[in-house]
């Protein structure tokens, strides 16, 4: 027989086995913590329930009544009347082999045994555990997460696997039931993300804000990546990195340089007071989002060239900014198509609220259609937002150069091409810089500010502040492929895009396990197909060509859909079809 199954054994009070006891005991189970800390584990469990009494989450008498169900276990023979013991130890094999040999050793056989490894083969540590059949494993993704990962070797009995979802069922998770692979879903697509970001804060592309800025307010997610590495801990980060990097033979996932040095000095994150942020007495938050514009902005007149849905919405931005915004396309046809596209999206606004009718009015008459660049000659800043072809952009520069009054600045709203070689066809690289807009324009409020090698600095400085009157919030980035949002993103996607390929999981069992798994807003399909996956292939087509690295070239199944137009939503299927 197996033992209590309102009982739950949990071996190791890190990150996830905390949230795991707090869960239980909150969910009326009776939990025994065992760690190898015995002091460290009485504080912790003290104080598991401090964040939600904080946040008003939980009363004080749901707090003392869970707290009241948790014992702290000093021996392993205490764990045998769990029917589920869960270990939530380091990802390092020799320490979880020796947890599960003692937790084989003590319990009934019918006990179940599940494993949070990340990284390691499950296979590997069922057969080293002595119960294969009974070990199962069990991977939540974060503290936070509303899913978790059932792992199932080919070893594992059918009603382990039932015991272990029911299990998460009573703690108000749901299960994505997946097969033995290193990283299973989340750790697998997450942890590279994670790892790249370090390297590009370590190598300066940008600062520690502006990344964890940039994927916040660039994709919605919940943190940044450095704020979520201080969550799950750079110590575990490392062991998981390791892990993976050894079991698929991939340098790029060998723990970045600056991640090994802050596990050495101790900078763990959240439980050791000091990660990328420092937690004491603070709540090691990056910068809040800009609040609206602070004023007027110092740039009167703008120029937009382009017809297409950025530049429109950009001029849209501009106009109801204050500025006289004169909009250039190719043909009188296409300018006043883009005109027509501003005039629906502030209609829009108005109906649901967000603009007054003389607000909506006035921007219309600041905005002129035309298809004469000539028109630019005067402006104080041109915006190209062409094709993201460089040939393209290349020769409206040479012509913008000579075209446009000195000192005025020149942007490019390229999402991945080297602004360095737009400003050198311009013939004044000085005045050219990198303004990299989200669509749709007027509701994303982040702009990657690009300067190049020759960018004169007050040019940086005077685009930074016009971002903040925009009520947009900038961050600079070095100019390289992708920038900060796009380097970081699409090799992500496309990783998702290879673990559906290679039959593991399905998409919709990615796309659920990174929405409740990680808080994103949209899973990698679901964004893909808004993205466009025409566009998503071209970007990744660009970051390759610049590592050579054979893991970021992109995923055959994404260039088979391509080439059978099944482009995504705008092209009524993708990923999934769309009525």
């Amino acid at each position: 027989m197996s033992g209590d199954h309102d009982t739950l054994g949990v071996v190791g009070l890190g990150t996830i086995g905390s949230a795991l006891a707090r869960r239980a005991a909150l969910g009326g189970l009776r939990v025994i913590a065992l760690d190898k800390d015995m002091p460290t584990t009485r504080d912790r469990v003290t104080s598991l329930f401090d964040a939600a009494l904080a946040d008003g989450s939980v009363t004080a008498d749901e707090a003392r009544a869970a707290g009241e169900r948790i014992r702290c276990a000093e021996r392993w023979e205490d764990l045998a009347g769990a029917a589920t013991v869960v270990e939530a130890v380091p990802e390092r094999r020799t320490a979880k082999v020796d947890v599960l040999r003692a937790v084989a050793r003590v319990c009934p056989p019918g006990t179940v045994i599940a494993s949070t490894a990340a990284a390691l083969s499950l296979t590997d540590l069922a057969a080293a555990s002595g119960r294969p059949g009974r070990l199962v494993g069990l991977q939540l993704p974060l503290p936070t997460a509303e899913i978790a990962e059932v792992g199932r070797t080919v070893m594992a009995d059918d009603d382990a696997l039932d015991q272990v979802e029911d299990l998460l069922r009573r703690l108000g998770l749901g299960a994505v039931r997946i097969g033995d692979r290193a990283g299973l879903i989340s750790a697998a697509l997450l942890f590279g993300y994670l790892n790249q970001a370090v390297t590009m804060y370590d190598q300066q592309v940008a600062s520690r804000d502006d990344i964890d800025a940039a994927m916040r307010f660039g994709c919605g997610l919940p943190l940044g990546p450095l704020q979520l590495l201080d969550v799950i801990g750079a110590d575990t980060a490392c062991d998981i990195l390791g892990v993976l990097a050894e079991r698929w033979n991939e340098p790029a996932l060998r723990p970045a340089r600056r991640l090994r040095h802050m596990v050495l000095a101790g900078l763990l994150g959240h439980k050791s007071g000091r990660g990328f942020y420092d937690y004491r007495g603070t709540t090691g938050e990056a910068a809040a989002p800009p609040g609206r514009p602070s004023g007027s902005p110092a740039v009167r007149t703008v120029g937009i060239v382009g017809s297409g849905t950025m530049a429109a919405g950009i001029a849209e931005v501009f106009a109801l900014a204050g500025c006289a915004t004169v909009l250039v396309g190719r043909t009188d046809e296409r300018a006043k198509s883009a005109w027509q596209a501003v005039s629906r999206s502030t209609s829009r606004a108005l109906k649901r609220g967000r603009l007054d009718e003389a607000t909506r009015d006035a921007a219309l008459g600041r905005l002129t259609p035309s298809s004469d660049l000539a028109e630019l000659a005067d402006c104080d800043l041109v915006i190209e937002a062409v094709a993201e072809d460089l040939a393209v952009k290349k020769q409206l520069f040479r012509e913008l150069g000579a075209l446009c009054r000195p000192g005025a600045l020149l942007a490019t709203t390229t999402s991945s091409l080297p602004v360095i070689e737009c400003g050198l066809a311009s013939g004044r690289p000085a005045d050219v810089l990198g303004l990299h807009f989200f669509n749709p324009a007027p509701v994303m409020r982040l702009v990657e500010v690009i300067p190049s090698l020759e960018t004169a600095p007050e040019h940086v400085a005077a685009a930074r502040e016009l971002c903040r009157t925009l009520g947009k919030h900038p961050v600079r980035c070095t100019d390289r492929p992708g920038f900060i949002v796009n380097a970081l993103l699409f090799p992500y996607l496309n990783g998702a895009v290879r673990l559906a390929e290679s039959h593991y999981a399905t998409v919709d069992d990615i796309d659920t396990v990174m929405k409740l798994g990680h808080g994103y807003p949209l899973g990698p399909f679901e964004l893909l197909d808004v993205i466009g996956l025409d566009v998503s292939l071209s970007i990744q087509q660009i970051l390759h060509a610049a590592d050579g690295n054979p893991a970021t070239a992109p995923a055959p199944l994404m260039e088979h859909l391509v080439t059978a137009g099944r482009a995504g939503r705008k092209a009524g299927a993708g990923f999934r079809v769309h009525g």
